[in-house]
């Protein structure tokens, strides 16, 4: 077997699994914790499939010590999760609840006392409702509700956490949240969307500021980006037009400020007709550059656009849940289409390469900066055989495709430092609510029971050796 195929990882590597707050936590009015926009959007009708709520979600409020020894059975070594900021801070404002920050004070000690390095997100789209009823990300003060709400945060866990994200995937905050109106909180504004854009660009970076006021100097500071690969559909001139609007409106928006400084000409070019981004004051591009200390990169499918005239016919095929309105403000002329392949229960493309070319996309942007899959996994129809275990050989198989990535990029030159499976357990999937298990472990969702699946104990063995087993192998 040559190397390449036992696919051995640094010593140092860390073997993650990633969660986000409300989609685990449950626990929703408890110990002063107030309405975020998610539980007002998933409590609207027919925003949410069938109605499903985070209310309970998989309780890990309540059995979050269950759920660390379990991660320290399947051998991780980091955890990232995402603090609940209405738990933290439940108007958005002032002074923090201590009984919600003492939740996660907790869950820290816990898996610190199980050697699991922990990895905390600040913002993974559960906005207070109070700050969305004041305008929300669309709105410059939330930027500085967020600043003050992370070094509340950091000033708790900052000296047992090292590892520290900012953002998740701001993307989805902005353009779904504020054009096509598929996650909360479901407005269909497309300028507000470029304004929260903008917004939450300065929230990262008033956030870092925040956070390196009260923290060591030794933490680590980064964004996860959800930064899209965007491919042409041929190479006409019109189609390679189309793949740099959608790159400028994925990935430019956030990484154009926030490692080179500058929103892309091109970007504000192509959305004159919407906005002058007069909101970007002086100053605000040197607040949003802060030095990073890694980069945390999501990957789940490849994009493939053209020029509007060659447009396929039914729904718009981005990959990004069923709205009359797109979440790609002044794209009108860009038509997407569905990759070729075999795909998950989300219907997205699997398609490994797209990893490995992100990874090497971001080393030539960032050269020298560390960087994390901080998301990677799949949904796919998990259902427990009649002796309870539950076997899911795709997700095996998609697993070591895209590890087989992450490592083919290591040793292509790329520092990648570590991988987070999205998700460690199966949970309330946004907007397709319980419908999507993109778990390595299952939930019953009437018991609660976790029963890990074949793909959590493949990956375990990984964890523990460093190797990735073949895709037989458990």
């Amino acid at each position: 077997m040559s190397d390449l195929m036992a696919a051995t990882f640094p010593p140092a590597f860390l073997w993650g699994a990633a969660t986000s707050a409300y989609q685990i936590e449950g626990a929703v009015r408890e110990d002063g914790r107030t309405p975020s926009i998610w539980d007002t959007f998933s409590h609207t009708p027919g925003k949410t499939a069938g109605g499903d709520t985070g209310d309970l979600a998989v309780d890990h409020y309540h059995r979050y010590r269950e759920d660390v020894a379990l991660m320290a059975e399947l051998g991780l070594t980091a955890y990232r999760f995402s603090v609940s900021w209405p738990r933290v801070q439940p108007t958005g404002r002032g002074p923090a609840v201590q009984r919600g920050l003492d939740f996660y004070r907790r869950l820290v000690d816990e898996l610190l006392a199980h050697g699991i390095k922990p990895a905390v997100t600040l913002y993974h789209w559960d906005l207070p409702q109070e700050l969305e009823d004041a305008g929300g990300w669309p709105e410059r003060d939330t930027a500085y509700r967020f600043a003050e709400y992370a070094q509340i945060v950091g000033e708790a866990l900052g000296d047992r956490v090292e590892q520290w994200i900012t953002l998740n995937e701001p993307w989805c905050s902005a353009f779904l949240g504020y054009s096509s109106g598929v996650h909360a909180p479901g407005r269909t504004e497309p300028a507000a969307a470029l304004r929260a854009a903008h917004h939450l660009n300065l929230a990262h970076g008033l956030g870092t500021t925040a956070l390196r006021s009260v923290m060591p100097a030794r933490n680590s500071v980064a964004i996860s980006l959800n930064s899209s690969v965007v491919r042409p559909l041929s190479q006409q001139p019109a189609d390679l037009a189309a793949a740099r609007k959608i790159d400028d409106l994925a990935n430019g928006v956030f990484h154009g400020p926030i490692l080179h400084g500058a929103y892309p000409q091109s970007l504000l070019e192509a959305t004159a007709s919407l906005t002058d981004w007069s909101y970007v004051r002086s100053g605000d591009l040197a607040a949003i550059q802060q030095p990073l200390d890694a980069l945390g990169l999501n990957y789940y499918t490849p994009t493939l656009v053209s020029a509007a005239e060659s447009a396929p016919p039914g729904p718009r095929a981005d990959g990004h849940g069923s709205s009359d309105h797109s979440p790609w403000p002044a794209a009108h002329d860009v038509a997407f289409h569905q990759t070729p392949g075999e795909r998950t229960e989300m219907g997205w493309t699997i398609d490994p390469t797209g990893l490995h070319e992100l990874i090497m996309r971001y080393t030539r942007e960032a050269p020298g900066l560390p960087l994390y899959i901080t998301e990677n996994g799949a949904a796919y129809d998990d259902k427990p055989e009649s002796d309870g275990s539950v076997h899911d050989p795709e997700r095996i198989a998609y697993l070591h495709g895209h590890l087989s990535a992450v490592h083919r990029a290591i040793a292509d030159g790329a520092d990648v430092r570590g991988y987070y499976l999205w998700s460690l357990m199966d949970n309330f999937e946004w907007a397709y609510g319980y419908g999507k298990r993109f778990g390595a472990v299952y939930v019953d969702y009437v018991t609660l029971e976790r029963i890990p699946k074949s793909s959590a104990h493949w990956y375990a063995r990984a964890a523990r050796t460093g190797k990735l087993p073949e895709v037989g192998e458990r």
